[in-house]
């Protein structure tokens, strides 16, 4: 999960090397935070929050998969 998410964040971003990504894992839930530079905070957001949304969908489709619930957290 974590790679998929820094995966999507370096390409949209204007800064890959500030991107930063965590993931604290619980019994039936992962928690990523995803930390990107301060300038590159609206790229991952969107307009109205549909790339943050988009990439949450994503992970909600991979997460299914492997039978646990993850959350992504951006963190500023």
């Amino acid at each position: 999960m974590k790679e998929l998410i820094e995966h999507i964040a370096k390409a949209l971003v204007d800064y890959p090397e500030q991107v930063e990504v965590n993931e604290v894992e619980g019994q039936q839930t992962s928690v990523i935070e995803l930390k990107v530079a301060k300038e590159d905070l609206g790229k991952i957001i969107g307009k109205q929050g549909r790339t943050a949304r988009a990439m949450r969908t994503i992970l909600s489709a991979a997460s299914t998969k492997l039978k646990k619930r993850a959350v992504l957290e951006i963190l500023e």
